[in-house]
């Protein structure tokens, strides 16, 4: 394994810190261009607040009625491309499993609220063909007012919807239960995540946010830790998004950034999600995969302060804890198309989504087909993972990710043969790797 930090970068800092959909298609009801003004979304960040984890500089772009699931941007030459979720089930091998997710449960936790999220479910199901979710909402300590003027509460309406909705693609026949916490702060999403736990409530958690390690408070990170141990101890699978700013986070001031791994990827009980720019053929057969690094953001990765090197790494002989462990597509160049009516650019409207926000509920929907698979939970998955990729089955589980790098104006990483600081150890290659996971 080899992993070069780069002190600096020609490319410029983008200027957004997490959301990142690009204002893709039409109205719902007819062929349309959706023309309204897309403004750069943007929230507030600081210490002890979680941001979530979707890449977001809106642009608009020519699109066909959301009801024919047909986008101008599913050409291979689009300016900006973009997979349905039907190409990504194709280009992955999602489709070698049938019934997928049948008696498993995914929690998803997020911060405030969607309003429009049934309808967006609705939409995007109509749209790509899909049935009607078992969709259940929690909001253990109340659910936050939704107002369409916060741009941090739009914000978190935007990876709701992609959670929810890419979760629902990939194992239609799962439980998805949306657990919200009343804020965005570490402390009260940290509470919503221990209702889950507590209770039992699902087989796998996904975790669509991050900050910097620096940032969350150290009486918090112990018991966040201490949760994740006894979640994994129970069974339950943790997976979390690496980051969208590459080897950078933003400061907890939020004036800039520092060289950082992201928690809670960076806990050695979760498997830290990275991200690809993925390339395919119109009819989603897969043709190659890069570092995601397209201009919108930079696949998260670095080294842990917090925690040391854990047993499942020790062979790569890294210093600390590093992430990401794997790798889903991310590029918004190549995003998932995905319904969101929160959006304030109005009704029935389909957006490219991209961010390693996209591969955390892609990762927990694997999981969720690996303990269907074997027929019981199978809690922490990163021993498993490192375990298949050591050994002489890699080239047939994963994509290994050889191209591209994270680096941002503070340092970062380059991809290299086998594990690496951008993707970890790749992307699945599902019809393999789900079976060798459950055994």
């Amino acid at each position: 394994m080899k992993h070069f930090v780069k002190g600096s970068s020609s490319r410029r800092l983008l200027p957004f810190s997490a959301l990142a959909a690009v204002a893709l298609a039409a109205a719902a009801a007819t062929p349309a261009i959706a023309t309204a003004g897309a403004t750069q979304l943007r929230h507030a960040v600081s210490s002890g607040q979680a941001t979530p984890a979707v890449g977001v500089h809106p642009i608009v772009v020519e699109a066909g009625a959301a009801g024919n699931a047909t986008f101008s941007c599913q050409a291979v030459d689009a300016p900006v491309r973009c997979y349905s979720p039907g190409q990504l089930r194709t280009a992955y091998g999602w489709n070698h499993f049938k019934n997928g997710g049948a008696g498993e449960t995914v929690v998803i936790v997020d911060a405030f609220q969607s309003p429009t999220l049934r309808q967006d479910v609705a939409l995007e199901d109509s749209t790509f063909g899909l049935p009607a979710p078992d969709l259940k909402v929690i909001a253990p300590q109340g659910l936050t007012r939704f107002n369409p003027k916060n741009p941090t509460m739009v914000s978190w309406s935007a990876e709701i919807s992609l959670d929810v909705e890419s979760v629902h693609a990939y194992v239609p026949q799962a439980k998805i239960v949306l657990d919200l916490s009343k804020t965005s702060a570490d402390a009260s999403i940290l509470a919503a995540t221990k209702y889950v736990v507590d209770k039992n409530i699902g087989d796998v958690i996904s975790q669509s946010f991050g900050e910097a390690e620096r940032c969350m408070l150290p009486n918090l990170l112990k018991q966040e830790h201490a949760l994740f141990q006894k979640a994994v101890g129970k069974g339950i699978s943790l997976i979390a998004a690496s980051g969208d700013n590459g080897a950078a986070q933003p400061t907890c001031n939020g004036k800039s950034t520092v060289l950082s791994a992201s928690t809670p990827a960076s806990d050695p009980y979760v498997t830290g999600v990275g991200g690809t720019n993925l390339f395919l053929t119109k009819s989603g057969a897969w043709t190659g995969e890069t570092a995601w690094n397209d201009g919108y953001g930079e696949s998260g990765g670095g080294i842990s302060t917090l925690y040391p090197t854990p047993k499942y790494q020790k062979s790569l002989g890294v210093p600390a804890r590093t992430v990401p462990d794997v790798a889903y597509n991310a590029g918004v160049d190549g995003g998932i198309l995905i319904a969101w009516g929160s959006s304030g650019q109005g009704a029935g409207l389909i957006f490219i989504f991209g961010g390693t926000s996209a591969g955390s509920p892609a990762w927990a929907s694997i999981a969720a087909l690996a303990d269907q698979t074997a027929g019981h939970r199978l809690g922490a998955l990163n021993p498993r993972i490192y375990s298949i990729a050591e050994s002489k089955r890699y080239s047939s589980d994963f994509h290994d990710i050889t191209i591209g790098n994270n680096i941002e104006s503070v340092g970062g990483y380059y991809t290299a043969p086998g594990y690496d600081l951008v993707t970890g150890w790749g992307t699945p290659k599902l019809a393999w790797l789900v079976p060798a996971l459950a055994r």
